[in-house]
């Protein structure tokens, strides 16, 4: 399953800093960050959880860019 979220950071390193921490996120099977669009489209794995997976996805990116926001 794909998913789309709107989020909100300052530079395109900051995107792409959310992206790698999104990608190593357990129940993440892939993750694109667009600075230009403002969004990120997640790949779920088969069967994961979405909303507690969003919720460590979110998680792991404040660690590495503690002012991001994913609006969920």
């Amino acid at each position: 399953m794909k998913k789309s979220y709107k989020i909100e950071v300052d530079c395109a390193n900051c995107a792409n800093l959310m992206e790698e921490a999104a990608k190593k996120t357990e129940g993440v099977k892939d993750c694109t960050v667009s600075f230009m669009t403002l969004k990120m489209k997640v790949e779920f794995e088969e069967g994961a959880d979405v909303a507690t997976v969003m919720q460590n996805v979110r998680r792991n990116c404040k660690k590495v860019e503690d002012d991001c926001e994913i609006y969920l």
